[in-house]
């Protein structure tokens, strides 16, 4: 059994100080509204509704921590599934635009513990303006990035290819990028990302 089947709800924040301490590793997740990140989260942990996502996209504006239990030490945490708000909806007022950016950015520069972020595409949109802001702000710590480009099941096996390797170019600043094609209901790309997850929270050791 995948470790990330384990993650249950801990806490969640508005705001980065309400935040528990940093002590063990974390994995964010981010990306658009209705890139289907909630999704992603759900089927990576095996769980209908671990990550909720709200009807109207943008409504969400919480940062959610969810803990996956140390199996040696009864009470300890070996990691965190990070979900962060999502960005970019258009009919949210800019001021809460500009928080969310506040949040995101500051979660990105400053939160000494994170490991890893996987960044959500909608395969069929491609990268954003936001996207790259995002990856800017990524790129600027060096931070190890796996990009899922979700709604895979959406193109041919040849445009998905395509449009890993478009994606691979435009998020070029991120030096340490990963990316696949990735779909919650049909599985695609499922096992690698977990795999690529796991091994953020739990690094295997090579001899």
């Amino acid at each position: 059994m995948s470790l990330l089947h384990r993650a249950r709800f801990t806490v969640s924040a508005a705001r980065l100080e309400q935040l528990p301490p940093p002590t063990t590793a974390e994995v964010c997740f981010a990306g658009r509204s209705n890139a289907g990140k909630s999704s992603a989260i759900n089927v990576l942990t095996n769980q209908r509704r671990l990550a909720f996502s709200s009807k109207t996209p943008g409504r969400t504006r919480l940062i959610n921590l969810f803990g996956i239990p140390d199996p040696v030490e009864d009470g300890a945490w070996l990691g965190f599934l990070v979900d962060l708000p999502g960005y970019g909806y258009a009919a949210v007022d800019k001021a809460a635009r500009d928080e969310w950016a506040e949040v995101l950015g500051g979660y990105l520069h400053t939160r000494s513990s994170l490991a890893g972020v996987v960044l959500l595409i909608d395969i069929r949109r491609g990268v954003t303006d936001l996207d790259r802001r995002l990856a800017h702000w990524i790129g600027m710590r060096g931070l190890p990035t796996l990009a899922l480009l979700t709604k895979a099941d959406k193109l041919p096996y040849g445009q998905r290819l395509r449009a890993v390797a478009q994606a691979r170019k435009d998020l070029a600043e991120i030096g340490t990028l990963s990316a696949l094609p990735f779909s919650a209901t049909h599985r695609i790309g499922l096992d690698e990302a977990g795999a690529h997850i796991e091994n953020w929270i739990s690094p295997k050791v090579v001899p």
